[in-house]
């Protein structure tokens, strides 16, 4: 691997992103990034603790929460993992697991959403930017599930979204 040079975005995002004078600089970047506006509320952990000595360890360079309640996951790689696509999976589902309490309802899970930086193709494309979301289509007639009516309401989601 090569030797950087000046100031990377890595560092940035460790060292003054996590200053809540500096806000405005990541609530800008993911605004523009997730094409809605974002508001910091406050930086989260960004270490989860293992439960089990077997537990896998987990640390993204940052994790905040937006004004809607969303938890956003920020991770910058240089290094090459081909795995990486099943690493965003295992950290995502990680923070679900840690913002939700014991006993309390699936519908309380917290929406969370993964940025993911990378210094290396993670995979075959032409584009540099990708967005991808879980969605169930039907296996016969290749349907997109949507939410019902009493879902929508629970989930605080507008007409016309699927799961």
């Amino acid at each position: 691997m090569s030797k950087r040079k000046l100031i990377s975005f890595d560092w940035a995002m460790k060292k003054l992103l996590r200053s809540k004078a500096n806000f405005d600089i990541l609530e800008g970047f993911l605004s523009e990034l997730l094409k809605e506006d974002v508001r910091i509320q406050e930086v989260l952990e960004s270490e989860s603790n293992k439960e089990t000595r077997s537990d896998r360890f987990n640390r993204v360079d940052l994790k905040v929460k937006n004004a809607k309640g969303d938890i956003i996951i920020i991770e910058v790689q240089y290094d090459r993992e081909f795995d990486f696509l099943q690493r965003i999976f295992y950290g995502t589902a990680k923070a679900v697991t840690e913002h939700i309490q014991e006993g309390a309802a699936y519908s309380e899970i917290t929406k969370l959403i993964s940025v993911s930086i990378l210094y290396f193709d993670l995979g075959q494309g032409t584009d540099y930017v990708y967005h991808g979301t879980t969605s169930f289509r039907g296996l016969h007639n290749s349907d997109v599930l949507q939410l019902s009516r009493r879902q929508r309401a629970m989930f605080h989601v507008r007409q016309g979204r699927g799961l």
